[in-house]
């Protein structure tokens, strides 16, 4: 029995070449993507814009609908001030005003510790009329009174002898003008008084304070 033949003389190692690099791939057509685009929404999803605010109509409310003031009517008027003093048929009235007097009291420094109010003084009513009023004390020295003369007992101390007018303006209306008194005028129980020689418009129920004690109310007569 022959012997089993070995194995034959093998080939001379065969250097093996690297694999050539694999070319990019370029992607296929399901998986090239284009640029992107801003997309723009469909019927479906486009919203109305909506106006600014500002130019936004008020829609106006049907012959069904409600107002806050009930059916059929018109928006509620917006609350007026008093009305102003304009024409004839006004007065002023003029007394001693305790809650103006204890109010100065208060703003006051010791020189009007002696002061008292009047206990009774009856009040004076005139007509606004003749297109000014002047508002003061009489000057014995001359015997020059003012229409409103605070001079005659109870007489009050704080009043100038040119003190304030009360003037009709050209459109018929009423203002008070402080003549720079020297211890000024002032409205409705205000701190700060008016401005000298500068006009305030007068309405219905002002409070004008003269002096330590002095209120005059304007009025319909």
């Amino acid at each position: 029995m022959a012997p089993a033949a070995g194995p034959g003389p093998q080939a001379p190692f065969e250097q093996q070449q690297p694999p050539a690099p694999f070319p990019p791939q370029q992607p296929g057509p399901y998986e090239q993507q284009p640029p992107f685009e801003q997309q723009q929404p469909g019927p479906y999803e486009q919203q109305q814009q909506q106006p600014p605010y500002e130019q936004q109509m008020q829609q106006q409310p049907g012959p069904d609908q409600q107002w806050n003031g009930g059916p059929g009517q018109g928006p509620a008027a917006p609350p007026q001030g008093p009305a102003p003093v304009v024409g004839a048929g006004w007065v002023v009235a003029v007394a001693p005003d305790r809650e103006y007097f204890m109010a100065m009291m208060g703003r006051s420094g010791p020189e009007a510790a002696g002061l008292n109010l009047p206990s009774y003084s009856p009040e004076q009513v005139l007509p606004l009329a003749s297109g000014q009023i002047a508002v003061g004390r009489r000057r014995n020295s001359t015997g020059e009174s003012p229409d409103i003369d605070l001079g005659s007992a109870p007489e009050d101390p704080g009043v100038s002898h040119q003190h304030a007018l009360l003037v009709q303006q050209q459109d018929g209306s009423w203002a008070v003008v402080d003549q720079n008194s020297t211890n000024g005028t002032t409205i409705n129980l205000a701190e700060d008084p008016i401005q000298p020689y500068v006009p305030v418009p007068l309405h219905e129920g002002d409070r004008v304070h003269v002096g330590a004690w002095t209120t005059l109310t304007v009025r319909r007569g």
